[in-house]
């Protein structure tokens, strides 16, 4: 397995739209009407909004290709860019898909420890991300690589609220003593 990944840039955009739209339909188009799809994909994952979203400087967008193959995206988000107040020593993981083909191949490790790796070179102390309830695989996962649930907040999914659990991580060699 050949593993690469890089920042994405304004070029990327259609492709950054293209797999965010493929990869989150894929993930919850069983448990979720297809009227909040919809309209969840067309609010989140327009130009105008990933536009805006990549052009922030507190966010950054990486693609992961597996054998030059696009497999998955990360999303992260510090200081005021996060979706939740979580503090100045904190980074989030907004998003982290990969695409249907290629789970179960380690992916999702190497988009933790890019996380990781950035929020470190950024003088964070913890990272956090917020997951659905009902995604027994992803909390699996997430708890696997040493996350710990926090807390929860509302996540809306069209017209319909839901829980996202809120898990943190404390990153090694930033505890204070």
């Amino acid at each position: 397995m050949d593993v690469t990944i890089k920042k994405c840039t304004p070029e990327d955009m259609r492709i950054l739209q293209n797999i965010s739209i493929e990869t989150f339909n894929d993930t919850f188009k069983d448990q979720n009407s297809p009227e909040n799809i919809k309209a969840y994909l067309a609010k989140a994952f327009n130009l105008i909004q990933l536009e805006k979203e990549m052009d922030n400087i507190s966010s950054q967008f990486f693609f992961i290709y597996d054998n030059e193959e696009l497999a998955g995206y990360l999303k992260l988000n510090m200081d005021d860019a996060q979706s939740e107040k979580m503090g100045d020593a904190s980074l989030e993981i907004e998003r982290i898909y990969i695409r249907y083909k290629f789970q179960g191949k380690g992916l999702g490790t190497y988009l933790l420890n890019k996380a990781a790796e950035t929020a470190i070179e950024n003088s964070k102390k913890m990272i956090w991300l917020g997951v659905w309830e009902k995604n027994e695989k992803a909390i699996a996962f997430y708890t696997k690589m040493g996350f710990v649930q926090m807390g929860a907040h509302s996540f809306y999914m069209g017209d319909e609220e839901q829980v996202d659990f809120v898990m943190t991580k404390t990153l090694a060699g930033s505890s204070s003593n």
